[in-house]
Order: C-alpha cells, then sequence, then structure tokens
C-alpha cells in the first residue's frame, strides 16, 4: 500500500511539473510573439517624446497608433521674426518667415533709440542724444533702464533675459591692436565697470556685433577672424591661438567685413562668411583641437543671421531646416532671403546681394515667446 502511494504522489508531481512547463513554454512564446507595436502607449508616449523631430516624423508612418502618438508629443519650435526699424514714426514691422507674414505693432517707446542686441525675446536699445541704455520686451512691453554709458561702438551683448539674476552685460572696444577696454554691467547695477586688458596677439573689433555667449564666457571676432574670449566671473580676457577661417581669395571683395555673421548652437560656435555672388561658407569651432572647420551640413539646424545679432533653432518645419536665413525679404515682403546647404542655392534664386548696400539698424532677428502668433 505504502509503494502504491508513493507512485501515484511521484506521477502527480510530475505531471505538475509538466504543466508548469507547458505553461512557461507557452508562456514565452507570447513573449517572443510580442512586436513593438504591443508597447503600452504611456511607455511609446516617453521613447517617442525623447526623439529629434525627424526620428518622430519617421517612427509616424509605421502604424495608426504610432502616428496619433508621435502627433500627441511632437515639438515644432517657433522661428525667430525679423523685426523692422521704421527711419520715420513708431510703426514696427515684424514678419514671420515660417508663416510668410508680417503684421506691424505701434511702439512709441523706442523713439530716439537704436537697436543693439538681442536675446530671448528681448531687444538692449541705446539713445545717443542721452547716453541712455535700456532692456525693450516688444512682446510684453516691459522696460528696464540701466546705468548711463557712452556705446561708441555696436560690440555690445548681453548672456541673457535681463529677468534672469544671472543676466550680463558686455562690451569691448579696441585701445590699440594689443589693448583692449571691457565694460560690464548688469540691471540693478548704478554703474558699468570698465577695465583694460593687454593681449599677445593682435585683435581689432568689427564695427559690427560678431559676438556670443557660449558656456558661460563672451566670444568676439576680430575685424581679421581672430577670436577674443572674456570671462565675465573671472574677469580675464584672451585672444585664442586660432588661426582665422580660411576663406576663397574672391571672399575678399569691397564690403566684404559687413558680409561675416557669428551663431551659437548648444554649445557650439559658428561663424557664416558671405560674399556677393558667392556660396556662403558656414564654419564651426573644434574646441578640442582648436581649429576652424568647415560645414557641408547643418544636420537639420537653421541659422538666423543679421548684422547686430544672430541665432540658431532645431526642430523647425522641413522647409526651413538645414539653411542659413538672412535679414532681407523680397517679393513685396512675401519671401525671406535663405541659403539651403542641402541644395546649394539661394532661395528665391539670383538672390545674393552686396551686404554693403543694406543699413545695419534697418532690422534685428528676434525671439518670440513660444506660442505667440498676433499682437493685441
Amino acid at each position: 500500500m505504502a509503494g502504491r502511494k508513493r507512485r501515484k504522489i511521484k506521477l502527480l508531481d510530475e505531471t505538475i511539473t509538466k504543466s508548469k512547463g507547458k505553461r512557461t513554454k507557452e508562456k514565452n512564446e507570447k513573449l517572443e510573439l510580442q512586436t513593438w507595436s504591443d508597447l503600452p502607449t504611456e511607455l511609446l508616449e516617453i521613447i517617442i517624446s525623447r526623439l529629434s523631430l525627424d526620428d518622430n516624423i519617421r517612427v509616424s508612418v509605421v502604424c495608426k497608433r504610432w502616428h496619433s502618438v508621435a502627433i500627441s508629443v511632437r515639438v515644432v519650435n517657433q522661428s525667430p521674426w525679423l523685426m523692422y526699424f521704421p527711419k520715420f514714426g513708431d510703426s514696427y514691422e515684424f514678419y514671420d518667415p515660417s508663416q510668410r507674414k508680417t503684421q506691424s505693432v505701434e511702439l512709441p517707446e523706442l523713439t530716439g533709440s537704436r537697436v543693439c542686441y538681442t536675446k530671448d525675446g528681448w531687444l538692449l536699445l541705446y539713445r545717443p542724444r542721452s547716453n541712455r541704455v535700456f532692456f525693450f520686451n516688444p512682446f510684453t512691453r516691459e522696460v528696464i533702464k540701466l546705468p548711463r554709458f557712452e556705446l561708441t561702438y555696436q560690440i555690445v551683448a548681453f548672456s541673457c533675459a535681463p529677468t534672469s539674476s544671472s543676466c550680463i552685460l558686455f562690451t569691448v572696444k579696441h585701445i590699440s591692436p594689443t589693448v583692449v577696454a571691457i565694460s560690464t554691467c548688469h540691471p540693478g547695477a548704478t554703474e558699468w565697470t570698465t577695465n583694460s586688458y593687454q593681449n599677445r596677439l593682435p585683435f581689432v573689433s568689427s564695427i559690427w556685433n560678431k559676438l556670443v555667449f557660449c558656456n558661460g564666457l563672451f566670444y568676439c571676432l576680430s575685424l581679421t577672424g581672430w577670436l577674443g574670449v572674456f570671462d565675465p566671473f573671472e574677469r580675464s580676457w584672451s585672444v585664442l591661438a586660432v588661426p582665422p577661417p580660411r576663406c576663397p581669395e574672391n571672399f575678399f571683395a569691397k564690403n566684404w567685413w559687413k558680409g561675416k555673421f557669428m551663431a551659437e548652437h548648444k554649445g557650439d560656435i559658428l561663424v557664416i562668411y558671405t560674399c556677393s555672388s558667392e556660396n556662403p561658407i558656414i564654419f564651426k569651432l573644434d574646441q578640442t583641437n582648436m581649429i576652424w572647420e568647415e560645414k557641408q551640413t547643418l544636420e537639420g539646424v537653421t541659422l538666423f543671421a543679421s548684422f547686430l545679432s544672430s541665432h540658431s533653432r532645431t526642430d523647425l518645419p522641413g522647409i526651413l531646416r538645414n539653411s542659413v536665413y538672412f535679414s532681407k525679404v523680397r517679393f513685396y515682403g512675401r519671401r525671406c532671403i535663405s541659403y539651403s546647404l542641402e541644395d546649394s542655392r539661394y532661395y528665391p534664386r539670383k538672390q545674393c546681394y552686396d551686404w554693403g548696400e543694406q543699413d545695419p539698424f534697418e532690422n534685428i532677428w528676434i525671439e518670440p515667446p513660444q506660442g505667440f502668433t498676433t499682437f493685441t
């Protein structure tokens, strides 16, 4: 009897083990049959939200469900607008290159002022008659006053929006090829701080801005292509031993120095050289090897170049990407001049021009708040 009982228990154990093994095998087979399309919606949203705009568009064509999720988390950035300063009156025009639309707004607060720089939607302005320097936001109409200061050159910039506690203003002018005077200020200060610095390499400042704030430092491109660097926290100045970007001889024509622009993008410093009918050349500073390397593609980045301030953007609508947009609008205000690196040509065709003919104070690129569409 005892032996028969043990055999029954053994058979029962074997049956249970086989049943468990069968269920595990079936479960594993089901897992193997699962595909990406079986991902929970919440997990799919997290994954797709971390993709670039290009990759977001690619995954949206996989299936209807992925298309719906991709659209729900897709972020398309807003391009800067081109702000036009009138020769007379208080009516200012703003051109949106993505919509090809212009709108006007009265800004009497800017009467008698001259634009110097723009960043984060704020303008830095100067009144020559009174030496008044101030910030102005045309989208909110906010004004932030600064101590009076004589800006004899247009080499002036600020690090971030003046509403931030880390906002710093910076201006530089050369006293001689080996001596520069640097002045700094910040919102709330009662006066500007000015110091002179010597540099071993020659530095002659340009007349118009070739100046960006990048990784906590101000970078300034000299008239001949040397790069000066100012650390506002250490209050140190140096001219980098980086040979200027090399350009074809035919780039150095009349007003060649006016056709140079400088922008910052996610820690990289970019310089754009243009000259009459020649295609623009774009250089990026290789900060590891300290050399300028020519760029054949912007990898989806869009640059917006103007005399006094230039900007960069990613995740813009397809037609705007991998291009340089210049501060000139043609065809009765319906088309902004741009250069496509993918197509190696200007749009519209044959629209390149002599930068020497353009007034530097005529317009400037400015960044509207995200979602801002119209003035009320």
